[in-house]
């Protein structure tokens, strides 16, 4: 009897059809890409470079959903978040309209996924929701009434509650990254220090910081500032990063280039939608002093060691 199981067994997977575990391992996350409306960014080009990144990895389907450009009306944009399991927001533009903020909030709060990617952490200051779920943010109009800053200084995080805008960054350069939390499924079995190539690195955030733990830091204008970090909103699961700017010409993408934003991308948005990271730890991630660079943004094929030409 045990033999004919086990032979019908390897019959089913000769005809390719695959066990209930095999089957949820190859499920695809349906991600929502949200952009529009960004007048200091090349949206376009890092919504293409997102897609592609996601994509090549084949553990992602990634859609678009676009705002009406400045000016336009925001009442046609409606999207339907209860179809998928992530929302990416890469958007610098106009506050979404109440019904569409509710259904956000209301997403998120029930167990939704998502990954704020950069300049998302600027726009809709005046939507509390938002805040909340970003955690910290910058610019159009913040200031201490929205919360203290945060940052890490000798193994704690530190609330500074003083007077002031939130919000700066210096001109884009190369810095090293510290991870903060190198257990946390995102980061665990990556180098805890290592290299990332030409960006525009924010600094100076304030906000909520209500249910937040920082990932990782960059010491920047005296101290280690937060560029990496997760948010508990309600059920949910949110991942901001502040790397990854593209400037305002088709070329300037290459932030996006950098393996180290496209594996902790990678590992964000699947920790996210799922909860847990199944990706293995490739073999060009950045060293402490030199970073790597995935031109075509995908993994070549030999950096994980477990995968097969």
């Amino acid at each position: 009897m045990k033999t004919r199981l086990i032979l019908f067994i390897a019959f089913l997977l000769s005809l390719g059809i695959s066990s209930p575990a095999q089957a949820q391992q190859k499920k695809v996350i349906k991600t929502m890409m949200i952009a529009g409306a960004d007048g200091s960014h090349y949206w376009q080009g890092a919504c293409d470079a997102m897609k592609q990144i996601l994509e090549n990895s084949g553990m992602f389907q990634v859609d678009f959903a676009f705002t009406p450009n400045f000016g336009g009306d925001m009442n046609t944009f409606k999207p339907d978040f209860s179809k998928y399991d992530l929302i990416v927001i890469n958007y610098g533009g106009p506050t979404w309209i109440e019904p569409v903020r509710k259904d956000f909030e209301k997403y998120v709060a029930d167990g939704g996924a998502v990954v704020v990617i950069h300049s998302s952490v600027v726009p809709m200051a005046d939507w509390k929701g938002y805040n909340e779920i970003v955690g910290m943010a910058a610019w159009d109009g913040r200031n201490e009434k929205d919360g203290p800053y945060l940052y890490w200084k000798d193994g704690q995080y530190v609330y500074d509650y003083s007077p002031g805008y939130a919000g700066y960054h210096g001109l884009q350069h190369e810095t090293v990254i510290e991870h903060r939390a190198p257990e946390h499924p995102i980061l665990k079995g990556l180098r805890p220090s290592w290299k990332h190539f030409k960006d525009e690195i924010y600094t100076r955030l304030r906000g909520p910081v209500k249910n937040m733990e920082i990932l990782a830091t960059a010491y920047e204008r005296g101290r280690n500032e937060p560029l990496m970090w997760t948010v508990k909103y309600g059920k949910g699961r949110v991942f901001v990063d502040l790397l990854g700017h593209c400037g305002n010409d088709p070329n300037m993408i290459y932030s996006m280039q950098c393996t180290g934003f496209q594996v902790t991308l990678l590992r964000g948005c699947e920790w996210a939608a799922t909860g847990t990271v199944t990706q293995e730890v490739p073999t060009d991630f950045p060293l402490e002093d030199t970073y790597t660079l995935r031109p075509e943004f995908k993994a070549p094929f030999h950096v994980y060691p477990n995968q097969k030409p």
